[in-house]
This record gives C-alpha cells, sequence and structure tokens, in this order.
C-alpha cells in the first residue's frame, strides 16, 4: 500500500524535522522514518474501520426502531441500509480485523462522533436515493460507500481536527490513503469472501530498502547536496531559501545521485509535484529549475550516471 509517492513525502518530513533538530542520529532519523510509514498503514486501517463503526451503529439504530415500531404497531422500518452487501464483506473482513486488534483500533469509544457522521449520512441525497430505491446491484451497494467515504468521510474537517488530536502525522498522509481506501473498496467483488486481502503496508521489500536508503543519503551527504544547491542558486543567499524548498530540494537530490535506475526527469517530476502542496507557490519552478540545472552539471561533469531503460 505504502508506495514512492508517500516515501517520499514522509521523508521530506522526517528530514524537515531533522533539520529543525539537528542533534540525531542518521540511524534515528532512519528508524523515524519507518514508524512513520507505519503510522500511515494504521491511519488506513483506522479510516476501513470508522466505515465499520458507522455501520454498525446504523444497525443499532435500526434495532432501535424496530423495537420502537412493533410496540407502536407500525410498519417496520427499511433495512436495506444495514443489508449492505458490500459492508457486510468489509465487517467479516479477517485481515481488518486483525489489523484492529494489533492496533487496538475501537471507535466505540467514540460513539458521539460516529454518529455525527451517520446523521450526515442519512441527510444526504445520494442515500435518499439509495433507500428510495427496492432493489439495487452489488455495484450500486458498493457505490452507496464510496460516496459516503468521498463526500462524508473524506471531505470532512471534524475529522481532520479529530484526527490531528490522535497522530499529528495523519493529516498529512489523508489525501494519499483515501486513495488507497477508494482502491480497496474497488477490490470487493460480489462473491467475495472474509479471506479479501487488504492492501498489504508495502507493495514489495524493495519500496522499504527505497524508504530506508532515500532518508538515509539525504541526511548522510547533507552537506553536499547543501553546497550543491547553494553554488547554483544564483543572487541568492541560502538562508533566504524557504527551509522546505531546501529540503525538497536535499531529498530531491538524494534520490537523483543514489538511485540510477530511476529516470531524473522522474524523480524530478515526483519533487516539483510535493512542492505544489507544501511549499510556496513559487517553489515548484524553482525546484524544477534548481534539480535540473543541477543534474545537467553533475551529468557534464561524469559524476552522475544513469542506467538507460530496458527496451
Amino acid at each position: 500500500m505504502i508506495n514512492r509517492e508517500l516515501i517520499r513525502l514522509k521523508t521530506i518530513q522526517v528530514v524537515y524535522s531533522t533539520e529543525v533538530n539537528s542533534d540525531r542520529r542518521p540511524e534515528e532519523v532512519e528508524e523515524e522514518l519507518v514508524r512513520s510509514l507505519g503510522t500511515a498503514y494504521d491511519l488506513y486501517n483506522t479510516m476501513l474501520s470508522l466505515m465499520v463503526a458507522i455501520s454498525r451503529l446504523a444497525l443499532r439504530s435500526f434495532d432501535a426502531q424496530c423495537v420502537r415500531a412493533q410496540r407502536l404497531g407500525e410498519a417496520q422500518p427499511n433495512r436495506k441500509f444495514v443489508d449492505n452487501r458490500f459492508m457486510l464483506q468489509l465487517e467479516g473482513n479477517r485481515q481488518l480485523k486483525e489489523n484492529a486488534d494489533i492496533q487496538r483500533i475501537d471507535w466505540s469509544n467514540e460513539e458521539e462522533f460516529v454518529r455525527t457522521l451517520l446523521n450526515q449520512v442519512m441527510e444526504s441525497d445520494f442515500y435518499s436515493d439509495y433507500m428510495d430505491n427496492p432493489q439495487s446491484s452489488y455495484q450500486e451497494d458498493r457505490d452507496l460507500w464510496k460516496h459516503i467515504y468521498r463526500n462524508v468521510i473524506s471531505d470532512n474537517e471534524n475529522l481532520d481536527n479529530f484526527l490531528e488530536d490522535v497522530n499529528l502525522y495523519w493529516n498529512d498522509d489523508r489525501f494519499v490513503i483515501d486513495t488507497f481506501v477508494i482502491k480497496t473498496i474497488n477490490k470487493f467483488q460480489e462473491d467475495t469472501n472474509d479471506f479479501q486481502p487488504l492492501l498489504p503496508e508495502f507493495r514489495s521489500p524493495e519500496d522499504l530498502e527505497f524508504a530506508r536508503r532515500l532518508v538515509s543519503q539525504s541526511v548522510r551527504a547533507a552537506n553536499y547536496y547543501k553546497n550543491l544547491i547553494g553554488s547554483h542558486t544564483h543572487n541568492w543567499d541560502m538562508e533566504r531559501i524557504p527551509l522546505m524548498d531546501r529540503v525538497i530540494l536535499q531529498v530531491g537530490l538524494a534520490e537523483i545521485t543514489s538511485f540510477p535506475t530511476i529516470p531524473i526527469q522522474v524523480s524530478i517530476n515526483e519533487y516539483v509535484e510535493i512542492a505544489k502542496y507544501y511549499s510556496t507557490p513559487n517553489s515548484p519552478r524553482y525546484i524544477n529549475a534548481t534539480l535540473d540545472n543541477i543534474s545537467k552539471k553533475l551529468m557534464a561533469d561524469h559524476k552522475l550516471i544513469k542506467q538507460q531503460p530496458k527496451k
């Protein structure tokens, strides 16, 4: 699940923290990155578990309504939402249960907050449309929860504030983790059983090695990269460059110089995208130009060698 886009972002966060508090050894920084990546996977399971918590609270409310309707001799309420086939699959998923136990994820202590989310769901037009349709396909059951996630869970300032109180890293991870949750929902099919695999923490051992090596090089060769940046920053004092820009350049250069199989332009594009979200409006163009100029100079001086992609 943790891809290189998230690894790059997390590396920048950890290196930035190291620049502010420079008394840590490289080994400590590397372990902090691994822990930070682990919290991203915790968030992934927490968001999946939140959907289950909403559904379980809906079932409790439905049962109470049934008791009341029976006592008053009224028609029984519509049970379509609590019988949603996708959600029944997610609730029964063995891996999610195991992950929740390991991470000690428990939304039962946050019933008031979960209820506010359930109320938002039940007040939505997409919920009304779904409930008004007497029958629906499995895909419509699954699509309902994609609507709920995108419109109630993902875009929710109160949830952002709640998550920030739990883990400072999580709000920075949300935009990536949300895409992973939607991908997970899409992986479920009508014949999915309780053993449907969720996304793994790392897609491959190579990605974990990429993370360790990237942060290690960023920190151990920091002075080398800073000198490169300084020599290609004309008419600018290094201290006048925003710290975030300096860190993005530092990590970008670590990747460009340490991973011969990754094309230079691929690396540059990745760090320009990060600058768009985490630095100043002028930063993307500056990051692009600086990394490009340094790379060309290193290539011309035969200090940078890139392997040609296999045809």
